[in-house]
Protein backbone atom coordinates (compact mmCIF):
# COMPACT_ATOMS: atom_id res chain seq x y z
CA UNK A 1 0.00 0.00 0.00
CA UNK A 2 1.26 3.58 -0.82
CA UNK A 3 2.53 5.80 1.96
CA UNK A 4 -0.48 8.31 2.41
CA UNK A 5 1.49 10.18 4.83
CA UNK A 6 0.66 14.25 3.70
CA UNK A 7 4.36 14.37 2.31
CA UNK A 8 3.33 11.47 0.21
CA UNK A 9 0.94 13.55 -1.40
CA UNK A 10 0.72 16.32 -3.56
CA UNK A 11 0.73 19.71 -1.29
CA UNK A 12 -2.78 20.28 -2.51
CA UNK A 13 -3.85 17.84 -0.32
CA UNK A 14 -1.87 18.97 2.73
CA UNK A 15 -3.89 20.74 5.46
CA UNK A 16 -3.70 23.96 4.94
CA UNK A 17 -2.14 24.90 8.86
CA UNK A 18 0.91 22.31 7.46
CA UNK A 19 1.16 24.08 4.21
CA UNK A 20 1.28 27.72 4.91
CA UNK A 21 3.81 26.47 7.65
CA UNK A 22 6.17 24.87 5.33
CA UNK A 23 5.86 28.21 2.94
CA UNK A 24 6.64 30.41 5.94
CA UNK A 25 9.79 28.23 6.70
CA UNK A 26 10.90 28.44 3.26
CA UNK A 27 10.51 24.68 2.37
CA UNK A 28 7.79 25.03 0.03
CA UNK A 29 7.19 27.59 -2.86
CA UNK A 30 3.40 29.50 -3.30
CA UNK A 31 4.65 29.24 -7.26
CA UNK A 32 5.44 25.88 -7.35
CA UNK A 33 2.31 24.24 -6.03
CA UNK A 34 0.28 26.82 -8.05
CA UNK A 35 2.12 25.39 -10.79
CA UNK A 36 1.35 21.89 -9.52
CA UNK A 37 -2.49 23.01 -9.03
CA UNK A 38 -2.70 23.73 -12.73
CA UNK A 39 -1.74 21.16 -14.06
CA UNK A 40 -3.53 19.04 -12.17
CA UNK A 41 -6.84 20.98 -12.85
CA UNK A 42 -5.67 20.47 -16.76
CA UNK A 43 -4.81 16.87 -16.33
CA UNK A 44 -8.33 15.93 -14.67
CA UNK A 45 -10.68 18.29 -16.13
CA UNK A 46 -11.73 15.83 -18.75
CA UNK A 47 -12.70 13.12 -17.00
CA UNK A 48 -14.45 15.35 -14.50
CA UNK A 49 -15.58 18.53 -16.17
CA UNK A 50 -14.82 20.58 -12.39
CA UNK A 51 -13.66 23.63 -13.87
CA UNK A 52 -15.37 25.73 -16.23
CA UNK A 53 -12.33 28.09 -16.52
CA UNK A 54 -8.52 27.96 -15.07
CA UNK A 55 -6.92 31.06 -14.18
CA UNK A 56 -3.34 30.44 -15.18
CA UNK A 57 -1.91 34.13 -15.24
CA UNK A 58 -3.80 35.83 -12.14
CA UNK A 59 -2.97 32.14 -9.83
CA UNK A 60 1.02 32.73 -10.94
CA UNK A 61 0.43 36.42 -10.06
CA UNK A 62 -1.43 35.21 -6.92
CA UNK A 63 1.32 33.19 -5.60
CA UNK A 64 4.00 35.03 -6.39
CA UNK A 65 2.45 37.83 -4.02
CA UNK A 66 1.98 35.18 -1.47
CA UNK A 67 5.94 34.49 -1.80
CA UNK A 68 7.13 38.23 -1.15
CA UNK A 69 4.50 38.43 1.64
CA UNK A 70 6.36 34.88 3.24
CA UNK A 71 9.95 36.90 2.64
CA UNK A 72 8.22 39.63 4.55
CA UNK A 73 6.55 38.71 7.42
CA UNK A 74 3.08 40.09 6.18
CA UNK A 75 1.66 36.58 4.98
CA UNK A 76 -2.07 36.54 5.11
CA UNK A 77 -4.08 33.66 6.78
CA UNK A 78 -4.86 31.64 3.28
CA UNK A 79 -1.57 33.06 1.50
CA UNK A 80 -0.32 30.72 -1.15
CA UNK A 81 -3.11 28.48 -0.45
CA UNK A 82 -4.44 26.89 -3.93
CA UNK A 83 -8.49 27.74 -3.80
CA UNK A 84 -11.17 26.52 -6.10
CA UNK A 85 -14.00 29.80 -6.77
CA UNK A 86 -17.94 28.10 -7.68
CA UNK A 87 -18.54 29.93 -10.82
CA UNK A 88 -21.86 31.90 -9.25
CA UNK A 89 -19.14 33.94 -7.75
CA UNK A 90 -17.75 37.30 -9.60
CA UNK A 91 -14.29 37.52 -9.55
CA UNK A 92 -13.03 40.74 -11.47
CA UNK A 93 -11.83 40.64 -15.12
CA UNK A 94 -13.30 37.29 -15.61
CA UNK A 95 -15.83 35.12 -16.91
CA UNK A 96 -19.21 34.67 -15.05
CA UNK A 97 -21.18 32.07 -16.56
CA UNK A 98 -23.62 31.33 -13.47
CA UNK A 99 -23.37 27.86 -15.10
CA UNK A 100 -25.72 28.80 -17.78
CA UNK A 101 -24.87 29.14 -21.60
CA UNK A 102 -26.57 32.65 -21.68
CA UNK A 103 -23.51 34.08 -19.68
CA UNK A 104 -20.82 32.18 -21.46
CA UNK A 105 -18.93 35.55 -22.29
CA UNK A 106 -20.37 37.72 -19.25
CA UNK A 107 -17.11 39.55 -17.85
CA UNK A 108 -17.14 40.36 -13.98
CA UNK A 109 -16.75 44.08 -13.47
CA UNK A 110 -15.19 43.68 -10.16
CA UNK A 111 -14.81 40.67 -6.75
CA UNK A 112 -18.17 40.27 -5.18
CA UNK A 113 -17.82 39.87 -1.31
CA UNK A 114 -16.31 36.41 -0.79
CA UNK A 115 -14.00 37.12 -3.33
CA UNK A 116 -12.87 39.98 -2.28
CA UNK A 117 -12.35 38.77 1.43
CA UNK A 118 -10.30 35.40 0.21
CA UNK A 119 -8.12 37.24 -2.49
CA UNK A 120 -7.23 40.08 0.73
CA UNK A 121 -6.45 36.06 2.54
CA UNK A 122 -3.84 36.06 0.16
CA UNK A 123 -5.71 32.42 -1.53
CA UNK A 124 -4.40 31.66 -4.60
CA UNK A 125 -7.45 31.38 -7.23
CA UNK A 126 -6.85 28.52 -9.64
CA UNK A 127 -10.21 28.68 -11.76
CA UNK A 128 -13.81 28.70 -11.66
CA UNK A 129 -15.70 25.59 -11.10
CA UNK A 130 -18.90 24.02 -12.77
CA UNK A 131 -22.34 24.56 -11.42
CA UNK A 132 -25.89 23.78 -12.01
CA UNK A 133 -27.37 26.56 -13.65
CA UNK A 134 -28.01 29.33 -11.99
CA UNK A 135 -27.70 26.39 -8.76
CA UNK A 136 -31.42 25.69 -9.66
CA UNK A 137 -30.47 21.83 -9.27
CA UNK A 138 -29.06 19.36 -6.96
CA UNK A 139 -26.68 17.88 -9.60
CA UNK A 140 -24.35 19.88 -11.88
CA UNK A 141 -25.44 19.45 -15.26
CA UNK A 142 -26.21 22.50 -17.48
CA UNK A 143 -25.61 23.39 -20.88
CA UNK A 144 -21.80 24.59 -20.94
CA UNK A 145 -20.50 21.03 -21.49
CA UNK A 146 -20.62 17.93 -20.49
CA UNK A 147 -21.99 17.37 -16.96
CA UNK A 148 -19.66 17.21 -13.85
CA UNK A 149 -18.22 13.83 -12.45
CA UNK A 150 -17.65 12.26 -9.16
CA UNK A 151 -13.89 11.62 -8.70
CA UNK A 152 -14.63 8.38 -6.62
CA UNK A 153 -16.35 6.86 -9.58
CA UNK A 154 -16.80 9.69 -12.96
CA UNK A 155 -19.98 7.52 -14.30
CA UNK A 156 -21.83 9.40 -10.85
CA UNK A 157 -22.72 12.62 -9.96
CA UNK A 158 -21.07 15.00 -7.69
CA UNK A 159 -23.97 16.47 -6.70
CA UNK A 160 -24.69 20.16 -6.96
CA UNK A 161 -25.10 22.82 -7.57
CA UNK A 162 -21.58 23.12 -5.67
CA UNK A 163 -20.19 19.80 -8.17
CA UNK A 164 -17.50 21.15 -9.56
CA UNK A 165 -16.18 22.60 -5.82
CA UNK A 166 -16.29 19.44 -4.38
CA UNK A 167 -14.85 17.34 -7.41
CA UNK A 168 -12.12 19.68 -7.30
CA UNK A 169 -11.03 19.15 -3.74
CA UNK A 170 -11.48 15.31 -3.57
CA UNK A 171 -9.32 15.19 -6.77
CA UNK A 172 -7.03 17.16 -4.86
CA UNK A 173 -6.46 19.84 -7.67
CA UNK A 174 -6.92 22.89 -4.60
CA UNK A 175 -6.95 22.57 -0.60
CA UNK A 176 -9.95 24.76 -0.86
CA UNK A 177 -13.70 25.47 -2.46
CA UNK A 178 -15.86 27.99 -2.25
CA UNK A 179 -19.25 26.79 -2.70
CA UNK A 180 -22.83 28.53 -1.99
CA UNK A 181 -26.28 26.39 -0.67
CA UNK A 182 -29.11 27.56 -0.88
CA UNK A 183 -30.74 24.07 -0.23
CA UNK A 184 -27.79 21.57 0.26
CA UNK A 185 -25.72 22.91 -2.42
CA UNK A 186 -22.29 22.39 -0.47
CA UNK A 187 -23.76 19.55 1.91
CA UNK A 188 -24.93 17.19 -0.81
CA UNK A 189 -21.77 17.54 -3.09
CA UNK A 190 -19.36 16.67 0.39
CA UNK A 191 -21.21 13.86 1.18
CA UNK A 192 -21.42 11.86 -2.40
CA UNK A 193 -17.35 13.28 -2.51
CA UNK A 194 -16.59 11.96 0.99
CA UNK A 195 -15.64 15.83 2.32
CA UNK A 196 -16.38 18.38 4.73
CA UNK A 197 -19.23 20.89 3.72
CA UNK A 198 -20.08 24.00 6.31
CA UNK A 199 -23.33 25.65 5.65
CA UNK A 200 -23.05 28.94 8.08
CA UNK A 201 -26.10 30.49 9.98
CA UNK A 202 -27.92 32.82 7.24
CA UNK A 203 -26.05 35.94 6.80
CA UNK A 204 -23.21 35.15 8.67
CA UNK A 205 -21.07 34.92 4.70
CA UNK A 206 -22.17 37.99 2.96
CA UNK A 207 -21.47 38.07 -0.64
CA UNK A 208 -21.84 41.76 -1.20
CA UNK A 209 -22.39 42.70 -4.99
CA UNK A 210 -22.69 38.98 -6.04
CA UNK A 211 -25.17 37.32 -7.96
CA UNK A 212 -28.39 36.62 -6.90
CA UNK A 213 -30.48 33.37 -6.25
CA UNK A 214 -32.28 31.83 -3.52
CA UNK A 215 -31.62 35.27 -1.28
CA UNK A 216 -33.66 34.15 1.26
CA UNK A 217 -31.74 30.47 2.01
CA UNK A 218 -28.57 30.42 0.61
CA UNK A 219 -24.95 30.61 2.44
CA UNK A 220 -21.57 30.52 0.97
CA UNK A 221 -19.17 28.37 2.59
CA UNK A 222 -16.06 25.96 2.33
CA UNK A 223 -15.51 22.72 0.90
CA UNK A 224 -12.62 20.84 2.40
CA UNK A 225 -10.90 17.52 3.51
CA UNK A 226 -10.93 18.47 7.05
CA UNK A 227 -13.13 20.45 9.35
CA UNK A 228 -9.79 22.50 10.54
CA UNK A 229 -9.53 23.41 6.80
CA UNK A 230 -13.29 24.64 7.00
CA UNK A 231 -12.45 26.52 9.96
CA UNK A 232 -9.77 28.40 8.30
CA UNK A 233 -12.04 29.38 5.45
CA UNK A 234 -15.31 30.30 7.52
CA UNK A 235 -13.03 32.51 9.44
CA UNK A 236 -12.10 34.33 6.03
CA UNK A 237 -15.26 34.53 4.46
CA UNK A 238 -17.39 35.62 8.33
CA UNK A 239 -14.35 38.44 8.75
CA UNK A 240 -14.58 37.09 12.57
CA UNK A 241 -12.16 34.37 13.75
CA UNK A 242 -13.37 30.49 14.33
CA UNK A 243 -10.76 29.37 17.24
CA UNK A 244 -11.30 25.78 17.96
CA UNK A 245 -13.13 26.11 21.44
CA UNK A 246 -11.94 23.84 24.92
CA UNK A 247 -12.95 20.16 24.99
CA UNK A 248 -17.39 20.05 24.00
CA UNK A 249 -19.06 19.67 27.20
CA UNK A 250 -21.99 17.03 27.09
CA UNK A 251 -24.38 17.70 24.75
CA UNK A 252 -27.86 17.38 24.26
CA UNK A 253 -28.68 15.39 20.78
CA UNK A 254 -31.16 14.83 18.98
CA UNK A 255 -30.73 11.85 16.26
CA UNK A 256 -33.36 10.97 13.82
CA UNK A 257 -32.35 8.47 11.07
CA UNK A 258 -35.54 9.26 9.20
CA UNK A 259 -36.87 12.73 9.09
CA UNK A 260 -40.92 13.03 7.88
CA UNK A 261 -40.35 8.70 7.59
CA UNK A 262 -38.21 9.61 4.07
CA UNK A 263 -36.84 6.06 3.03
CA UNK A 264 -33.16 5.59 3.29
CA UNK A 265 -30.49 3.59 1.38
CA UNK A 266 -30.01 0.92 4.20
CA UNK A 267 -26.28 0.80 4.15
CA UNK A 268 -25.98 4.69 4.52
CA UNK A 269 -28.26 4.44 7.18
CA UNK A 270 -25.81 1.68 8.72
CA UNK A 271 -22.56 4.00 8.23
CA UNK A 272 -24.54 6.99 9.99
CA UNK A 273 -25.84 5.18 12.52
CA UNK A 274 -22.51 3.83 13.28
CA UNK A 275 -21.39 7.48 13.81
CA UNK A 276 -24.24 8.00 16.00
CA UNK A 277 -22.81 5.08 18.26
CA UNK A 278 -19.51 7.22 17.90
CA UNK A 279 -21.10 10.17 19.03
CA UNK A 280 -22.30 8.21 22.42
CA UNK A 281 -18.66 7.06 22.82
CA UNK A 282 -17.35 10.44 22.67
CA UNK A 283 -19.79 11.49 26.03
CA UNK A 284 -22.59 13.25 24.39
CA UNK A 285 -26.76 11.85 25.46
CA UNK A 286 -28.01 10.74 22.06
CA UNK A 287 -32.06 10.52 21.84
CA UNK A 288 -33.45 8.94 18.80
CA UNK A 289 -36.71 11.40 17.46
CA UNK A 290 -39.48 11.66 15.30
CA UNK A 291 -38.30 14.95 14.08
CA UNK A 292 -40.87 16.78 12.31
CA UNK A 293 -39.01 19.03 9.70
CA UNK A 294 -42.19 19.56 7.72
CA UNK A 295 -43.37 22.72 5.86
CA UNK A 296 -40.11 23.92 4.62
CA UNK A 297 -41.50 23.68 0.84
CA UNK A 298 -44.24 25.83 1.66
CA UNK A 299 -41.90 29.19 1.96
CA UNK A 300 -39.38 27.83 0.14
CA UNK A 301 -40.73 27.15 -3.52
CA UNK A 302 -42.40 30.64 -4.04
CA UNK A 303 -39.73 32.44 -2.52
CA UNK A 304 -36.98 30.50 -4.66
CA UNK A 305 -39.29 31.47 -7.73
CA UNK A 306 -39.96 35.01 -6.46
CA UNK A 307 -36.14 35.32 -6.66
CA UNK A 308 -36.12 33.97 -9.97
CA UNK A 309 -38.51 35.67 -11.73
CA UNK A 310 -36.94 38.85 -10.37
CA UNK A 311 -33.48 38.37 -11.45
CA UNK A 312 -33.84 36.54 -14.30
CA UNK A 313 -38.27 36.46 -15.78
CA UNK A 314 -36.39 38.14 -18.41
CA UNK A 315 -34.60 35.48 -20.03
CA UNK A 316 -38.03 33.50 -21.00
CA UNK A 317 -38.78 36.06 -24.01
CA UNK A 318 -34.71 36.81 -24.31
CA UNK A 319 -32.36 33.54 -24.03
CA UNK A 320 -35.55 30.57 -24.03
CA UNK A 321 -33.69 28.17 -25.99
CA UNK A 322 -30.74 28.49 -24.57
CA UNK A 323 -31.78 27.38 -20.76
CA UNK A 324 -31.74 23.65 -19.33
CA UNK A 325 -35.04 22.44 -19.30
CA UNK A 326 -34.61 22.37 -15.47
CA UNK A 327 -34.04 26.63 -15.80
CA UNK A 328 -37.08 26.66 -18.24
CA UNK A 329 -39.32 24.70 -15.94
CA UNK A 330 -38.68 26.76 -12.93
CA UNK A 331 -38.95 30.31 -15.02
CA UNK A 332 -42.04 29.16 -16.01
CA UNK A 333 -43.65 28.51 -12.77
CA UNK A 334 -42.20 31.42 -11.84
CA UNK A 335 -44.02 33.53 -14.49
CA UNK A 336 -47.32 32.15 -13.08
CA UNK A 337 -46.80 32.93 -9.37
CA UNK A 338 -48.85 35.45 -7.53
CA UNK A 339 -47.98 38.25 -4.86
CA UNK A 340 -50.21 36.63 -2.58
CA UNK A 341 -48.73 33.53 -2.98
CA UNK A 342 -45.15 35.27 -1.98
CA UNK A 343 -46.20 37.20 0.79
CA UNK A 344 -48.20 33.66 2.42
CA UNK A 345 -44.62 32.11 1.55
CA UNK A 346 -42.99 35.20 3.77
CA UNK A 347 -45.24 35.08 6.76
CA UNK A 348 -44.71 30.89 6.37
CA UNK A 349 -41.01 31.72 6.54
CA UNK A 350 -40.76 33.49 9.59
CA UNK A 351 -42.96 30.74 11.57
CA UNK A 352 -40.77 28.15 10.56
CA UNK A 353 -37.57 29.55 11.96
CA UNK A 354 -39.47 30.38 14.65
CA UNK A 355 -40.42 26.44 15.11
CA UNK A 356 -37.34 24.77 14.65
CA UNK A 357 -35.88 26.99 16.83
CA UNK A 358 -37.61 26.29 19.48
CA UNK A 359 -36.54 22.23 19.40
CA UNK A 360 -32.90 23.67 20.19
CA UNK A 361 -34.35 24.85 23.51
CA UNK A 362 -34.25 20.75 24.31
CA UNK A 363 -31.47 19.76 21.95
CA UNK A 364 -27.81 21.57 21.04
CA UNK A 365 -27.47 19.37 18.00
CA UNK A 366 -29.44 17.17 15.76
CA UNK A 367 -28.50 14.78 13.35
CA UNK A 368 -29.87 12.94 10.63
CA UNK A 369 -27.92 11.67 6.99
CA UNK A 370 -27.34 14.44 4.61
CA UNK A 371 -29.11 12.33 1.90
CA UNK A 372 -31.02 9.52 1.38
CA UNK A 373 -28.46 7.39 -0.84
CA UNK A 374 -24.51 7.53 -1.70
CA UNK A 375 -23.70 9.47 -5.53
CA UNK A 376 -25.85 7.88 -8.55
CA UNK A 377 -24.88 7.71 -12.00
CA UNK A 378 -25.45 10.50 -13.95
CA UNK A 379 -28.68 12.05 -14.78
CA UNK A 380 -30.00 8.90 -13.45
CA UNK A 381 -31.99 10.12 -9.56
CA UNK A 382 -33.09 7.31 -8.16
CA UNK A 383 -37.20 6.90 -7.97
CA UNK A 384 -37.20 4.22 -5.39
CA UNK A 385 -35.12 4.32 -2.45
CA UNK A 386 -35.59 1.50 0.06
CA UNK A 387 -38.46 -0.17 -1.42
CA UNK A 388 -40.35 2.67 -1.41
CA UNK A 389 -41.13 5.14 -4.44
CA UNK A 390 -39.90 8.45 -4.27
CA UNK A 391 -40.31 12.40 -5.83
CA UNK A 392 -38.08 12.34 -8.38
CA UNK A 393 -37.09 16.36 -7.19
CA UNK A 394 -36.19 15.67 -4.02
CA UNK A 395 -35.72 11.85 -3.19
CA UNK A 396 -32.70 11.39 -2.78
CA UNK A 397 -31.68 14.58 -0.89
CA UNK A 398 -34.70 15.49 1.41
CA UNK A 399 -32.81 16.72 4.52
CA UNK A 400 -30.77 19.52 3.83
CA UNK A 401 -33.27 22.24 2.28
CA UNK A 402 -35.33 22.24 5.72
CA UNK A 403 -32.21 23.41 7.72
CA UNK A 404 -31.82 26.42 4.95
CA UNK A 405 -35.54 27.74 5.59
CA UNK A 406 -34.49 27.57 9.03
CA UNK A 407 -31.57 29.38 8.80
CA UNK A 408 -29.46 27.04 10.84
CA UNK A 409 -25.62 26.27 10.84
CA UNK A 410 -25.53 22.80 9.00
CA UNK A 411 -22.13 20.79 8.10
CA UNK A 412 -22.04 17.06 6.62
CA UNK A 413 -19.09 14.94 7.43
CA UNK A 414 -17.96 11.48 5.71
CA UNK A 415 -18.74 8.88 8.17
CA UNK A 416 -18.38 5.35 6.10
CA UNK A 417 -19.30 3.94 2.57
CA UNK A 418 -22.15 2.40 0.68
CA UNK A 419 -20.92 0.22 -2.24
CA UNK A 420 -17.76 2.22 -2.25
CA UNK A 421 -19.46 5.86 -2.06
CA UNK A 422 -18.96 8.18 0.43
CA UNK A 423 -21.74 8.73 2.75
CA UNK A 424 -22.50 11.52 4.67
CA UNK A 425 -23.66 12.17 8.30
CA UNK A 426 -25.31 16.02 8.89
CA UNK A 427 -24.94 17.95 12.08
CA UNK A 428 -27.09 21.14 12.57
CA UNK A 429 -26.68 23.73 15.37
CA UNK A 430 -29.14 26.30 16.06
CA UNK A 431 -28.87 29.45 14.47
CA UNK A 432 -25.66 31.87 15.10
CA UNK A 433 -23.95 28.50 17.21
CA UNK A 434 -21.71 28.01 14.32
CA UNK A 435 -18.70 28.15 16.67
CA UNK A 436 -20.43 25.23 18.64
CA UNK A 437 -20.93 23.01 15.23
CA UNK A 438 -17.35 23.84 14.03
CA UNK A 439 -16.04 22.31 17.61
CA UNK A 440 -18.19 19.49 17.71
CA UNK A 441 -17.68 18.70 13.85
CA UNK A 442 -13.44 18.67 14.35
CA UNK A 443 -13.81 16.24 17.46
CA UNK A 444 -16.53 13.69 15.28
CA UNK A 445 -14.18 13.80 12.43
CA UNK A 446 -11.31 12.66 14.60
CA UNK A 447 -13.23 9.87 16.29
CA UNK A 448 -14.61 8.57 12.87
CA UNK A 449 -11.24 9.07 10.95
CA UNK A 450 -12.74 8.16 7.31
CA UNK A 451 -10.54 6.69 4.89
CA UNK A 452 -10.53 8.47 2.15
CA UNK A 453 -7.38 6.48 0.79
CA UNK A 454 -9.41 5.27 -2.12
CA UNK A 455 -10.07 8.32 -3.82
CA UNK A 456 -6.52 10.24 -2.78
CA UNK A 457 -4.38 7.12 -4.31
CA UNK A 458 -6.53 7.51 -7.79
CA UNK A 459 -6.19 10.86 -8.29
CA UNK A 460 -2.44 11.46 -6.44
CA UNK A 461 -0.22 10.81 -9.50
CA UNK A 462 -2.15 12.79 -11.95
CA UNK A 463 -0.25 13.59 -14.94
CA UNK A 464 -1.10 15.55 -18.31
CA UNK A 465 -2.15 12.60 -20.17
CA UNK A 466 -4.21 11.22 -17.90
CA UNK A 467 -7.89 9.92 -18.41
CA UNK A 468 -10.00 8.43 -15.52
CA UNK A 469 -13.28 7.70 -17.89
Amino acid sequence: MPDLRCNALPPTYWPVAQLTAAYARRELSPLEVAEQALARAAASNRSLNAFLLTLEAPAREQARAAELAYRGGTAAPLAGVPVSIKDTFDIAGQVSTRGSLVYKSHVAERDSGCVRRLRAAGAVFIGKTNAAEFGQSATTENRLGGACRNPWDVGRTPGGSSGGASASVAAGVVNLALGADGGGSIRIPAAFTGLAGFKPTFGLCQDEGGFRAMSDFVCPGPLAWRMADARAMLSVLADRPFARGPDARCLRIAWSPRPEDRPVDVQVLDAVHAAVRRISELGHQVEEVRLDISGWEEPFGPLVLDDERRERGHLLAESASQLTDYELKTLEAAAALDTATVARAREQLAAYRVRIESFFGRYDLIVTPTTSVPAFPIEQRPTEIAGRKVDWLWGAFPFTAAFNVAGTPAVSLPCGYADGLPVGIQVIAARNRDDLLLDFAQDLEEALAFDAAPVKLKWADLAPETNLA
